[in-house]
């Protein structure tokens, strides 16, 4: 929709419809009709509702509207399927009353549940709004961001499919939905992530690391050759080959994520309670396997640090809830195999050469997921070692702007990525842990620097454009952004002054 002529007082706006379902495969049979125009074509019905004059050309429409100060024209498009019964055009009263009951709707859901008062309290409540946004209402599901193929490098092939959930979201989307938003969405989807996996572990499999929005498990990956893809980055994908690797890191979310809500968990099934208890279990027995790790590289597997992190944080947080799980007699087993991930961690983790925990056990590379060893508790974040480590990320993982890199190391693909939001806020959240509040904040400025004008954040900033890229919005990004404000309103109010 353009305007073509415009003054202060009228407009001529061109619209043009051309709708092209199954990623433009099917261009569709258009036809006037009472209130709109009616797309048929494939599996789909499509119906615009539209004021008159729309043309219709082949499988296009245009209109050309003028508009005088105070008028509006209002459009509706509906979906559905054949076999259902087809829509029925709307008209502008309905339109109008449809929309005012949308604002309601999230200015309401707001007022209920978004709480928090700390710093940057505008993006944070809106960043909570985006995570409600970006949830699949009948399952509680929340995709990782609702676009595919939006390139990590402009022109790259380095192009996912990121509308599916994720397992390793669960625990920082639960603490995000905490501080931003309510209890209720939370609950809603670690009762999806349970329901989606809860048959896996008793069948000796691993767990999976993600699942359709319904709870789909195949999400096999394809290419669709015939789209140019943004900006001619290619392949453009639907699907994404990540969904059978190994991680590891799966159990400790899965956990945390029920740590967060414990208050509820007398609510949870018996099938339920026994299935976290098992990926306890899992944890415990797996954690000296090699994986894919969080970053989910599509090369040979290794002894990823986060992935034992990840182990280790299962088996803390299941410790803590083995009660509740009625799983007492398994928390003495659980405890031991908590230590002797944590001594391997301290052992083989660190690395002298780099002055910091690495990527992998024996590896000299840096990865922005070690910062993780102090949110969520392994490591004091003032600890000497913990300290270097968030400190070498910050001198040696970062662009020219400060913005942190979730890596340097060759991962098997061509080309190159830019800086990660989600691990910049990492970075912030680091540090206000360790109390440097300044610091943190400073970090915290440079990444929401990037938030577009409707305060939307995608996954990465290039490096030398400084432009968003990657798929937009981002779930993790705006995730990170809830969690670090958190954390450096806690280490501000830490170091207030006592009032007397």
């Amino acid at each position: 929709m353009s305007g073509a002529r415009s003054s202060a007082k009228e407009i001529d706006v061109d619209v043009t419809y051309a709708p092209r379902p199954e990623y433009g495969l099917i261009y569709p049979i258009l036809e006037a009709v009472a209130g709109g125009i009616a797309a048929r074509g494939g599996a789909s019905r499509l119906l615009l509702s539209a004021p008159d004059g729309v043309q219709v050309t082949d499988a296009t429409a245009t209109a050309r509207l003028h508009l005088v100060a105070g008028q509006t024209a209002s459009f509706a498009l509906q979906h559905r399927q054949t076999w259902e019964p087809p829509p029925v055009a709307w008209d502008a009263g309905e339109i109008a009353a449809r929309l005012a009951d949308t604002l309601e709707g999230w200015r309401s859901w707001s007022a209920l549940h978004q709480t928090y008062k700390g710093p940057w309290r505008d993006l944070v409540l809106h960043s909570g709004r985006v995570l409600q946004a970006l949830t699949f209402a009948p399952t509680g599901a929340i995709v990782a961001a609702p676009m595919t193929s939006l390139p990590e490098v402009i022109g790259g092939e380095r192009n996912w499919d990121y509308r599916y959930t994720w397992v390793r979201d669960a625990s920082l989307t639960m603490e995000a939905l905490w501080v931003a938003a309510c209890p209720t969405e939370a609950s809603k989807f670690f009762a999806f992530l349970a329901d989606a996996a809860a048959s896996q572990l008793q069948r000796g499999k691993d767990l999976q690391i993600m699942f359709g929005i319904g709870g789909e498990h195949d999400l096999s990956e394809r290419e669709l050759p015939h789209l140019a893809g943004w900006r001619a980055s290619r392949p453009v994908r639907v699907g994404n080959g990540a969904w059978n690797q190994r991680q590891l890191d799966v159990y400790g979310e899965l956990l945390g994520a029920a740590h967060q809500l414990a208050e509820y968990l007398s609510d949870l099934d018996q099938v339920t309670r026994q299935f976290l208890a098992a990926a306890a279990d899992t944890a415990a027995s797996r954690w000296k396997e090699k994986d894919q790790g969080i970053w989910e590289i599509r090369g040979e597997s290794r002894d990823f640090l986060y992935s034992k992190l990840s182990c280790w944080v299962a088996l803390d947080r299941a410790v803590a809830l083995a009660s509740q799980l009625g799983a007492g007699d398994r928390a003495k087993a659980w405890a031991a195999a908590r230590d002797e991930i944590r001594a391997a961690i301290l052992e083989r983790g660190w690395n002298d050469q780099a002055g910091a925990f690495t990527q992998a056990f024996g590896s000299e590379d840096l990865d922005a997921s070690s910062l993780m060893l102090a949110i969520t508790g392994f490591l004091s974040a003032d600890d000497p070692r913990m300290k270097a480590t968030i400190d070498a990320i910050a001198a040696r993982l970062t662009d020219q702007h400060g913005l942190v890199y979730r890596y340097l190391a060759h991962d098997g693909l061509a080309g190159e990525e830019g800086t990660f939001l989600l691990c910049t806020f990492w970075l912030a959240h680091a540090q206000a842990l360790a109390g440097e509040a300044d610091q943190a904040t400073a970090t915290f400025e440079r990444a929401v620097a990037a938030i577009n004008d409707v305060g939307l954040l995608a996954e990465e900033v290039d490096p030398g454009s400084g432009e968003m890229i990657g798929n937009f919005p981002q779930a993790f990004s705006h995730i990170g952004l809830v969690n670090a404000a958190w954390a450096i309103a806690q280490t501000r109010e830490r170091a207030a002054p006592v009032q007397i």
